[in-house]
């Protein structure tokens, strides 16, 4: 694939004088808190991630395909008295992988058991048709909200072919100056990662699919990367910490979580 050249975009956290880095820190800290997710913090960077994606207390914000909920923990109480979470999830009526459904009916049992916390988020469907490779079930209307996160799930786009339609429909929800923030394990240049869905997709090809959008890069952070991840596994990227598969020994493990969880890329996108 074509290398894209663009210089070296680093938003330093503390440049981002809008986020309000109390609140996030509060939220982070909650006891409200999944004990496991907590311990991955050391790995997600959610304070410094949060920053770069500039996401404000007032702000309306799409969180795309929230899996578990890991930052719908922390947005959800950040967000909760002045701004507005849509958590963008699988449809219940998705066919296309029984995963999904079940997922989501999980994540809707979350919100409902702890009413203090998530009560205010606003839990819809994004769904792609992946024989179409259009979009489906869209998860906001049109120039309507201030960013939209995601958070390791281009691999999935990639596998199915609706990497085009995923970003053109962020583009089209975001109002005018909202941004795109985006998480996901993070290829090498030299590495062959379209033959298979080994999780980890190319900077490259994110950049070209967000521009192509009609997205400009503005921002860059490198706190997420790990060296320590060499991306050449039999289980791909689901080989590492917290999936460990195919690992069933603690002896077994052991090489895996020493190395901690993926490397990743952590891009801000921003609509003119």
């Amino acid at each position: 694939m074509k290398k894209i050249a663009f210089g070296l975009l680093v938003l330093i956290a503390s440049t981002m004088a809008n986020a309000d880095v109390k609140s996030l820190q509060k939220a982070i800290d909650g006891k409200h808190r999944t004990e496991a997710y907590v311990a991955r913090d050391k790995y997600r960077n959610p304070l410094k991630t949060l920053q770069l994606f500039d996401v404000q207390p007032h702000h309306t914000v799409v969180e795309v395909w929230p899996g578990g909920g890991w930052y719908t923990e922390i947005l959800a109480p950040y967000l909760r008295k002045k701004g507005k979470l849509i958590a963008a999830h699988y449809d219940s009526n998705d066919k296309q992988a029984g995963y999904r459904p079940r997922s989501r009916a999980s994540f809707e049992k979350k919100m409902e058991e702890n009413s203090k916390v998530f009560s205010k988020v606003q839990t819809v469907s994004l769904m792609f048709d992946e024989t179409e490779k259009t979009l489906a079930i869209a998860a906001a209307d049109a120039n309507s909200v201030d960013r939209v996160v995601t958070f390791r799930n281009a691999h999935g786009w990639f596998m199915k072919g609706t990497t085009d339609a995923a970003m053109q429909h962020f583009f089209d929800i975001l109002k005018p100056g909202g941004k795109l923030g985006l998480v996901q394990h993070r290829a090498d240049e030299d590495q062959n990662w379209m033959s298979k869905n080994i999780g980890y997709v190319g900077r490259e090809y994110i950049i070209a699919a967000a521009l192509k959008a009609g997205f400009k890069l503005e921002a860059e952070g490198h706190f997420n990367r790990n060296p320590l991840d060499n991306k050449r596994y039999e289980k791909g990227v689901w080989q590492l910490p917290p999936t460990l598969r195919g690992s069933k020994t603690p002896e077994a493990k052991a090489p895996y979580v020493a190395i901690g969880e993926s490397d990743r890329m952590t891009l801000v996108f921003i609509k003119p």
